[in-house]
């Protein structure tokens, strides 16, 4: 082979990566041949350039290579290890193949002597007629279930031709064993043909999965060539209930079966696995959460503290619906059991499910809480589910509460100073509540107007104060802001804010609005808190409205409501952002905007109206996100949708909406 290897001219050959040269392909395939039993996967890293990375012709060292790695895969002296990362080569050479060239030696790999390499090459069978052969005289069970499995995905994808009632008596046989883990693999083989057949044997699918005797055999015989490692039975029971999720209801009742199941046998493993299924249906699905609400108040008793931790974080993002347990919650507050795999503890999801239905419970602590884990080292975006929420989405909720929270915000600003996350979250925290909140912030907001990394967020905080924060003009005088364009007018546009010249604040904002030669930066937000006042400038808010997209458009439509009280123009804008949620869209940032103007005009068109009907019925999750924020953000919206809505029962008089057109 090393003659062979050196006999082909690699010189101006290609691979399918820029930065791997062809002699990194030589140099690799050398490195197999001579290290033989010494031989290691790393090794076979630099033939995955070999690939097409963007799926279109293969690379012209491919067609030479293909030879060598087959041959290489089927060499008895190399490792198992590395010769089934070969075949793994192989598998991701096959699309697109390269023209012209043998395979037959990598499909001869299929009745290779070593079991792992078999498994491994049902990825590369190369057509349905080879699964069945090898079928028939396959033994090994981990090879025939990858085997059975692979027949099945031939058959759903229409690639079986005239084999397809072969595959089909195969797998009817199959349906009838009395092997339980090969049984579960023929209802997965045969769901790309029939995805009802999963719901009608969920019984059975229940059974297996709940006999602890089995779960060891699903980690011997359950392997597939596209994942490394066994599959335990954890892993297919959430593979089983996708085949589930065309049924809601089924796959429901499947995973809330299981945990019912599982505590009767103090199956921890499994009551975990089930809960995790179930909150990725919660996350999408807002008809499971009747069901899953008790069930997660059941569990906050359970003995396996990361059941209780799943089950708190249910109630955390059910918020008021959770009431009805505020009491086992609160039981909860000491309880400092987690789960290695996730982010918290229990204490912390049953504190935030505390501060989700207001039970001043959750109050004491609160602060000093969020900020040890916003001060956590390492601590980043968790993927993994359940996750604390973070700080702001915790505390802006709680406004009712400013008087409790606040002394500990205030702290935390003083101790952290203006460069912390601490103080950047809790001045958006701030910014949200506005009112009394930030008056009575003041004086621990005006040290921040001295360094640039806040002096921007609270010259905002005190436009929003206006009069109020007139105390604050001396500090305004010594104020540091970033020098780039517009902080300087800014400070200047805040001293007049606070000043209490409301005339010299209202000429300000409509000549900015006027001479605006940037349409997102005019400030017409602040235009709008005007009302009548501001209507002399509603010709450049028209202006905007009609010669912009996004934002400043519908901000435009929503200032020229405010400031003329025409409701028309505004409802067309309105209705573009709107109308498209209704027939599947996902701009919710416009949404729920346009809701809220929607809800302070006090009146819908017929359209929107009707838009919204079709929104409060439709099961989807009204966020792109995924994790809690889906379902908070659903929850938000879907009340503004109510909101909305009680706009029209409120029966406006017709004429109410022609006033001003």
């Amino acid at each position: 082979m090393l003659r062979a290897l050196d006999a082909v001219e690699w010189a101006g050959l290609e691979t399918g990566s820029p930065s791997e040269p062809v002699a990194d392909v030589r140099r690799a395939l050398r490195r197999l041949v001579t290290a033989g039993a010494a031989a290691t996967e790393e090794d076979t890293h630099p033939l995955y350039a070999l690939v097409a990375r963007d799926g279109g012709e293969p690379p012209s060292a491919a067609a030479v290579a293909l030879p060598f790695v087959i041959a290489l895969a089927a060499d008895p002296g190399l490792p198992v290890a590395v010769r089934c990362a070969l075949v793994d080569v192989l598998v991701s050479m096959r699309t697109p193949a390269p023209n012209r060239q043998d395979w037959s030696g990598a499909w001869a790999l299929l009745a290779d002597s070593e079991p792992a390499v078999r498994r491994a090459a049902t990825a590369l069978s190369g057509g349905t007629g080879r699964l069945l052969e090898r079928w028939r005289v396959e033994t090994d069970p981990a090879v025939r279930l990858p085997l059975l499995l692979a027949l099945g995905e031939e058959a759903a994808a229409g690639r079986a031709g005239e084999r397809a009632d072969e595959v089909r008596a195969v797998l009817a046989d199959l349906l009838d064993t009395d092997d339980p883990v090969l049984w579960v693999a023929a209802v997965h083989a045969s769901a790309g043909l029939d995805r009802a057949l999963p719901v009608r044997h969920m019984d059975r699918l229940i059974a297996v999965f709940s006999d602890p005797a089995l779960i060891p055999r699903f980690e011997e015989v359950w392997h597939t060539p596209d994942v490394d490692g066994p599959w335990t039975r954890e892993d297919l029971v959430r593979s089983t209930a996708e085949l589930l999720a065309h049924d809601v209801d089924a796959e429901l009742s499947f995973v809330v079966t299981l945990i019912e199941t599982s505590r009767r046998s103090a199956d921890t493993a499994l009551c975990r696995e089930a809960l995790d299924v179930a909150w990725l249906l919660l996350s999408d699905k807002r008809s499971t959460e009747a069901v899953l609400l008790p069930l997660a108040g059941a569990l906050l008793t359970d003995a396996d503290g990361p059941v209780r931790l799943r089950a708190a974080n249910i109630l955390a993002v059910l918020g008021r619906a959770a009431a009805p347990y505020a009491d086992a919650l609160a039981g909860l507050l000491d309880d400092d059991a987690s789960d290695a795999f996730l982010d918290g503890t229990v204490r912390e999801f049953a504190r935030w499910a505390l501060t989700r239905i207001e039970d001043p419970r959750a109050l004491p602590g609160l602060i000093e809480q969020l900020r040890a884990q916003d001060e956590e080292q390492g601590r980043g975006y968790v993927i993994s589910e359940p996750r604390r929420p973070e700080t702001w989405e915790v505390l802006t909720p709680l406004r009712a509460h400013a008087d409790v929270l606040l002394p500990a915000m205030l702290e935390t600003i003083r101790e952290s100073g203006p460069r912390s996350g601490a103080t950047s979250t809790i001045l958006g925290v701030l910014e949200a509540w506005g009112g009394d909140p930030l008056t009575a912030s003041l004086p621990d907001l005006l040290p921040l107007l001295s360094d640039t990394w806040t002096s921007v967020r609270v010259l905002g905080l005190l436009s929003a104060m206006g009069p109020a924060a007139a105390s604050a003009e001396p500090a305004l005088r010594t104020c540091r802001v970033p020098d780039e364009p517009g902080h300087h007018e800014l400070v200047a546009r805040t001293a007049r804010r606070i000043s209490g010249d409301r005339e010299a604040v209202l000429r300000g904002l409509g000549e900015a609005v006027m001479q605006a030669e940037d349409s997102w930066g005019a400030p017409l937000t602040a235009l709008a808190e005007f009302g009548h006042d501001a209507a002399p400038y509603a010709a450049g808010v028209r202006a905007v409205m009609e010669n912009t997209t996004y934002w400043p458009r519908l901000s435009a439509a929503i200032t020229l409501w405010e400031i003329t009280g025409r409701v028309r123009p505004t409802l067309g804008v309105l209705e573009e952002c709107i109308l498209p949620i209704a027939d599947g869209g996902e701009d919710y940032g416009f949404f729920r905007d346009a809701l809220r103007a929607v809800i302070r005009m006090g009146v819908i068109s017929p359209a929107i109206r009707t838009a919204l009907l079709t929104v409060r019925q439709s099961e989807r999750r009204l966020c792109v996100e995924w994790s809690y924020p889906r379902i908070l953000q659903d929850k938000e919206l879907r009340g503004l949708v109510e909101e909305a809505l009680g706009c029209a029962d409120a029966a406006v008089p017709a004429d109410t909406v022609r006033t001003g057109l």
